[in-house]
């Protein structure tokens, strides 16, 4: 009897190691090609956010690194950027170390908006609410952005509440404004960091 409760906890244990994961709806941005549009999953939070699901518009039609397509963020030269969001579903736990990837390129032809741009990720406690005083900056890329093939960009934090939704905002450093873009594909699952 000993024996078959340890194979049933043996077999259990890798689906209750994997439901702590947080995986994303749509988190390579599948969708049909076109301008303006929101991927299925998604939401749009800043005022103007118009993103577009690529490769076809706007002159971008390299190929995506995950599945068909990609997401494309602009920013204008009026200071005005675009971000998407998505409610988790699963909250981050307070005090929670994570780990998280997503790739990154950028077009020299997005019809004008070709400048590089850095990608800041926001936790947040309710829907679009990044300028709140509660939510966190979970990520900010080091660099801008320049590059056209597809990177990796990894990175850890620790959740300081319990937050519902995450966004992904196209960013000009200095708060400044120009005519730039940033691709964006391949998300991960939100994972628990590997404790030693």
């Amino acid at each position: 009897m000993r024996v078959f409760y340890l194979f049933i906890s043996l077999a259990f244990s890798p689906i209750i190691l994997s439901s702590q994961d947080i995986r994303l709806e749509n988190p390579s941005f599948e969708g049909e090609p076109q301008d303006a549009t929101v991927p299925t999953g998604w939401m749009p939070c800043e005022a103007g956010t118009t993103p577009d699901i690529l490769p076809g518009p706007w002159g971008v039609y390299q190929e995506a690194s995950d599945g068909d397509t990609f997401l494309g963020l602009i920013t204008r030269a009026d200071g005005t950027y675009e971000s998407i969001g998505q409610r988790l579903t699963t909250p981050l736990k307070k005090g929670e170390c994570y780990s998280w990837s997503l790739d990154l390129a950028h077009s020299n032809t997005y019809a004008g908006y070709n400048q590089p741009l850095q990608l800041r990720i926001w936790a947040t406690l309710s829907r679009c609410s990044a300028s709140d005083s509660s939510s966190q900056k979970l990520y900010e890329s080091n660099l801008l952005i320049e590059h056209s093939e597809w990177k990796t960009y990894s990175f850890s934090f620790f959740s300081e509440s319990e937050y519902n939704y995450i966004i992904i905002e196209a960013f000009v450093p200095g708060n400044g404004a120009a005519r730039g873009n940033i691709l964006i594909d391949n998300c991960s699952k939100i994972i628990p960091c590997k404790r030693a």
